[in-house]
């Protein structure tokens, strides 16, 4: 059966502004019916890296908080921090980026809560049945909450071909330690000329598989690859491999997921901004010019069709000049142009792990 998609084009006129027009989306989509009174209800949103300026606007966040208040819900934005080294790789670099990007609670009305703490290490292990994981990692305020909201700006990405809700949620609520597992299908290595043989990288191994020899020593055999020691080191002595290939890093991406929803069943919502569509993720500190015109919001209760449903939008437009996509691309993938990578893997696998269906309809509000 086809999942509703919804979608609103980015026209406004006087009395129906582009935030009224999300309200109105988000309620033809029904998004309140997830929310119950006092539910502790996590916004994931990505918060932008420093320099970077193509995230969500705060005050799109904003409308959604007002409207899960209204139900009677306990709305708090949130991410997990990032595996490589930029300005969101621990909660208070985090939280710094956040407020500087516009999300203070001034303007969102809600806390901003860092999903897997202050260094990445609270997470909960959430068993799943996929063809990479049998557990995954994830921040434990997303576990906790009651309902999830996912706010997702849908764009191109260098790893994935293109980023949408399952990038967002997937990858953006796994621990630092879980993103290693996701990006990474090669055991860590210790830099001996960086190690200063302080032993926090033994105390956090749970393969007991690091001992002291002058230096830091990984013994390959019992590792497990769970990346513990390459977020614990403080010297970066211990390298963060990010080799993978793009269909593994997708459909481990889709796993986490999995992870992420697993107890959400009924209790989760996503909407994703096909608005200023950059070629690459919000990650990097840098925006590079959109490589189609506005689109519009979609919503859905099903992570596929929504994906799905904005990479058609996103295929059918008319390329811009002068951006990294050529404007001879017409209607084929315009991601996999730019990135040379079939992004459709996660939604493959996606749906077949259950998470939701390809097949949609379009609702125009």
């Amino acid at each position: 059966m086809a999942a509703q998609v919804f979608f609103t084009n980015m026209r406004a006129k006087k009395g129906a502004n582009l935030l009224d027009k999300l309200e109105r989306l988000c309620r033809a989509a029904k998004m309140t019916d997830i929310i119950s009174d006092k539910d502790l209800v996590a916004l994931k949103i990505h918060f932008g890296e420093r320099g970077n300026t193509a995230y969500i606007r705060p005050t799109f966040a904003r409308r959604i908080v007002d409207m899960v208040k209204e139900k009677g819900g306990k709305p708090f934005l949130t991410d997990a921090n990032t595996l490589y080294v930029g300005s969101r790789a621990n909660a208070v670099d985090h939280l710094h980026t956040a407020i500087e990007n516009g999300f203070a609670f001034a303007v969102v009305n809600a806390p901003l809560i860092i999903a897997d703490g202050l260094n990445g290490k609270d997470y909960i292990k959430v068993p799943i049945e996929g063809k990479h994981f049998k557990e995954v990692n994830i921040g434990s305020a997303a576990v906790h909450a009651d309902a999830l909201i996912a706010l997702t700006h849908f764009k191109g990405h260098e790893a994935t071909g293109f980023g949408g809700t399952l990038k967002n949620i997937g990858m953006g609520l796994g621990s630092r330690s879980g993103k290693q597992q996701m990006h990474s299908d090669i055991l860590p290595q210790v830099k001996s000329e960086k190690c200063i043989a302080c032993g926090r990288c033994i105390a956090w191994c749970p393969a007991e598989a690091i001992y002291i020899d002058q230096h830091a020593l990984i013994e390959q055999e019992k590792c497990i690859g769970c990346g513990e020691c390459t977020v614990t080191c403080n010297e970066r002595a211990i390298d963060i491999n990010w080799k993978t290939e793009p269909n593994i890093i997708q459909e481990k991406i889709a796993e986490y997921t999995l992870g992420v929803l697993k107890n959400k069943q009924g209790k989760s919502f996503f909407v994703n901004f096909v608005t200023n569509v950059t070629p690459d993720c919000d990650c990097v500190s840098w925006s590079d010019a959109p490589i189609v015109g506005d689109i519009g919001i979609l919503a859905s209760k099903d992570p596929v069709a929504i994906d799905q449903a904005s990479l058609d939008l996103v295929n059918k437009a008319k390329p811009l000049e002068g951006t990294r996509l050529d404007e001879g691309n017409g209607d084929s993938d315009k991601f996999k142009a730019i990135h040379n990578i079939d992004g459709t893997v996660q939604l493959a696998h996606a749906e077949q792990l259950g998470l939701g269906t390809r097949e949609y309809e379009l609702i125009e509000i």
